[in-house]
């Protein structure tokens, strides 16, 4: 951490963003003594409600204008989701003016007396991050340690070093964007989960997606935890600049290799942190314990238990700590069984790598799909799912674009066209999927697409699904039968 700020006493200051990570970063830094300006391009109430508690703390805050450097600054720290060809961020380079996240702030503040410097095992990929560190938490909880998920999920990362409590160690949630902007953090231990197409239009292409996912692994002290069932994400361990005695260590749903993690017989084992690595695997909880047991969701316990063995943690504290996790909601979340036919929300799913993992773990189902594309392609993933559609219900503005690739791969599924994005569309294409499914299928949410032409969030959306499906179970006897 040699020659990084870390007193910010006097310094200008301009935070770009009044999320939430730019109300924790901007609350900081004025709370250690920076003259800070917050910067943003919109003008809502909203935003000038959120504005008022840091002007009464010192804090300058500029609505409307998110294009002008403020006159002296000396540090830029950005929200994730600036992208960094930003007119703001073109001015910092002008003026010679670095340019960081708050997550490059939150490890930079972990040297000051008082801040939290617990280890950071942190977590990225393109689908089951938030997932994964959550499941580590658990763990790490279970082995009698004090922790917290944060980074990309719950509290601020700034808040939680800043907290004075004695954490033990921190599982940290990293997106592509903080990695991009937080070049000194160097975690204990980092685990890629999976690497595909995804936030391309803010990187610029994939290579530059996937340098930024590889960030996670510089200088990691003990283990570069990678998906050997990915080689993408090997690639990024060959290419990392670690301690020396760092360790690769893989994890896959087939028996593992000598320094793997993997699936033997329905049992969750390690061939990674054991004594003899060539004879030896140790059980460490059965597949049964993980919620659900799609095998995405494997995949991420294996990488949660490599992270946590990695630090130390005890087999038993990996078997009680999956068995004691509870994912959020709409993520592969089982709503109910309607005469046979189980309905499942994955709103989650907002891109084709987790609509992909999903439509994997269902044999027979009806696919609800559609929203906006975000330039995606659904060929690979109709492809591969062809063989388990009974039939697909579209909906969302690029619904077309699923459609086209159903024509091509899969033309023999009945196809659903919802020309329709009212309140009332959700259930009428859980109506519609209900009409052609059966005893024994599924009717899975799994969109592959944002919900933002529709809905406020996926979580919105995952709600209407459920609300949707609940009537269905138990409809309104005063409703039309014709409706």
């Amino acid at each position: 951490m040699a020659g990084h700020q870390v007193s910010f006493t006097g310094m200008n200051i301009t935070v770009a963003g009044l999320g939430v990570s730019g109300v924790s970063a901007a609350r900081a830094l004025a709370g250690l003594g920076a003259r800070v300006t917050v910067v943003d391009g919109g003008d809502s109430p909203a935003l000038r409600e959120r504005a008022t508690p840091l002007e009464a703390a010192g804090v300058t805050v500029r609505l409307g204008d998110a294009a002008t450097l403020p006159a002296g600054t000396e540090l830029v720290v950005t929200s994730p989701g600036w992208q960094p060809g930003s007119p703001l961020f073109a001015a910092a380079a002008e003026a010679g003016v670095d340019v960081v996240g708050d997550v490059e702030i939150a490890w930079r503040l972990r040297a000051l007396p008082g801040a939290s410097a617990a280890p950071w095992l942190a977590v990225t990929g393109t689908n089951g991050k938030t997932t994964t560190v959550q499941m580590l938490a658990s763990i790490l909880e279970a082995a009698g340690l004090r922790t917290a998920a944060v980074g990309n999920i719950g509290t601020p990362i700034i808040d939680v070093v800043l907290s004075g409590e004695p954490y033990d160690v921190l599982a940290v949630e990293l997106s592509s964007y903080q990695l991009h902007w937080a070049p000194s953090v160097r975690p204990h231990s980092a685990a890629v989960l999976n690497l595909a197409p995804d936030h391309l239009d803010w990187h610029g292409s994939m290579r530059a997606y996937a340098v930024d996912k590889g960030r996670i692994f510089e200088g990691n002290q003990v283990a570069c935890v990678y998906n050997a069932d990915d080689p993408a994400t090997e690639r990024l361990v060959e290419q990392a600049d670690v301690e020396e005695g760092c360790r690769a260590i893989g994890f896959t749903l087939g028996a593992p290799g000598l320094s793997e993690l993997g699936v033997v017989e329905g049992l969750l084992v390690d061939r990674a942190f054991v004594a003899d690595r060539r004879t030896n695997a140790q059980e460490l909880a059965e597949t049964s314990d993980v919620t659900p047991a799609a095998p995405h969701n494997i995949a991420n316990a294996l990488a949660a238990a490599a992270l946590a063995r990695a630090f130390g943690v005890e087999p038993a504290a990996v078997r009680d700590g999956l068995r004691a996790f509870t994912p959020d909601a709409h993520r592969i979340a089982h709503v109910a069984d309607v005469d046979g036919v189980a309905y499942v929300d994955d709103s989650k799913a907002t891109n084709t790598h987790a609509a992909e993992a999903s439509l994997a773990a269902y044999e027979s189902i009806v696919w609800i799909a559609g929203g906006l594309a975000k330039g995606a392609t659904f060929d690979e993933l109709v492809k591969k799912s062809a063989k388990r559609l009974r039939g697909a219900v579209l909906i969302g503005a690029d619904r077309a674009l699923i459609a086209e690739a159903l024509a091509r791969h899969a033309a023999d599924v009945p196809v659903v066209d919802l020309d329709r994005t009212d309140t009332g569309a959700m259930a009428a294409a859980v109506r519609e999927a209900a009409r052609l499914a059966g005893p024994g299928d599924t009717v899975l949410m799994a969109p592959a697409c944002a919900s933002m032409d529709m809905f406020v969030n996926y979580n919105k959306r995952g709600e209407a699904f459920a609300d949707a499906v609940r009537a269905l179970a138990a409809p309104d006897p005063g409703c039309a039968a014709d409706e």
